[in-house]
This record gives C-alpha cells, structure tokens and sequence, in this order.
C-alpha cells in the first residue's frame, strides 16, 4: 500500500487509467488476431483485416494504451506476413532498365590539372 497522500493518489489515478485503457487493448488484440488468423488461412479480406489491425494499433499508440514502438513493431510483424501471403512482385509489372550516364570523362567534361607555375628568376 501507498505511503503518502500523493503516493495513494497516484495509486487511484493508475487503476482509473488501467479501467480506461482495458477495452481498447481489448479490441486491439482481437483485430491483430483476426488479422493473423485471415492471413494464415490466406482469404482473400486478409488485406482488409490488416488495415483494420494497423488503424487500431495506431489509435492505440497516439492515445498511450500501447507504447509506439510495440505498436510500430507489431505492425511491421503483420505485414510481413502479409507480404509473404502475396508477394509485391507478382503485382507490379517488371520496368525498363535505366540507362545512366558516367561521370567524368565519358560525359565529355574535361577534366584539369594544376601545374606550379615556375618562379623564372632575371639576372
């Protein structure tokens, strides 16, 4: 139990914090959830389940229910299951090679040298 008053009311203030932020951890896990599960039986809302779970964790973290990093950490983990569900390759089309220009001589820039300039001395 707390010492002090401030110590006691510090004590009250978490509990009414911990009351306040159990629903929204709540619903945050049940969307990560249900989007691992979709994405683990590779239906085709997957996609949508995960932009649901991500909204949520962002909620999450701009309201301090979940630290940003943990919420950044676990969005990063479902999209790579996303991804590995639907490979980003097989959606966009192979592009044209770029051609790029050399530096340097082959660019036709010159390119010069310092000499010293000799001192010639009159006698």
């Amino acid at each position: 139990m707390a010492n002090t008053k401030s110590a006691l009311k510090q004590w009250r203030a978490s509990l009414k914090r911990r009351e306040r932020a159990r629903p929204a951890r709540r619903s945050v896990r049940t969307f990560v959830a249900k989007a691992v599960a979709s994405v683990q039986a590779g239906a085709e809302e997957a996609q949508e389940a995960v932009r649901q779970a991500i909204s949520a964790l962002d909620k999450a973290a701009e309201k301090k229910i979940v630290h940003p990093n943990n919420a950044a950490r676990r969005k990063s983990r479902l999209m790579k299951k996303l991804n590995a569900m639907t490979p980003l390759a097989a959606l966009i089309p192979p592009a044209e090679p770029v051609r790029r220009a050399r530096a340097g001589r082959a660019t036709g820039t010159a390119r010069t040298t310092r000499t010293r300039t000799q001192r010639t001395t009159s006698s």
